[in-house]
């Protein structure tokens, strides 16, 4: 008796084309491909990590569109057309930003496995507030 059990189609492939760090970047992504290992197994792009994969850690942060999303749950078809920012992409023309100075500085970093998530977060709200109040920081 034969299987009538159809077998599984062969992945579909979904072109994409996002910009990272400021770089327009192209490339085809199977649907279930997260945004995390599209930066880091394919665009070689490892400062955001893999860890809870539940969106409870932060070390997988990045900002989309200028906000803070985890990578690690995030789809890559879903970053189409937008621009990502990765901590590799904070520094600038080869100098450290800010934060990342004041994170060394005040040694604001523990392992480090989460640092970039921390700093890119910072970045957010310092963005669109330079002097937050300490409850707006907590």
């Amino acid at each position: 008796m034969r299987n009538t059990l159809s077998k599984r189609k062969a992945t579909q492939i979904i072109p994409i084309s996002f910009t990272v760090n400021g770089t327009w970047q192209e490339i085809d992504v199977e649907p279930q491909e997260l945004l995390l290992d599209v930066i880091r197994d394919r665009l070689g792009l490892t400062g955001s990590k893999r860890s809870c994969d539940m969106q409870v850690c932060g070390a997988c942060t990045v900002l989309l569109d200028g906000r803070p999303v985890s990578s690690c749950t995030l789809l890559a078809f879903e970053a189409r057309d937008r621009e990502v920012l990765t901590i590799e992409g904070v520094a600038q023309n080869g100098r450290l930003h800010p934060l990342q100075e004041a994170f060394i500085e005040k040694g604001g970093f523990q392992c480090g496995f989460c640092t970039p998530g921390m700093i890119l977060t910072a970045k957010v709200l310092l963005d669109g507030n330079p002097d937050p109040s300490e409850a707006e920081v907590i």
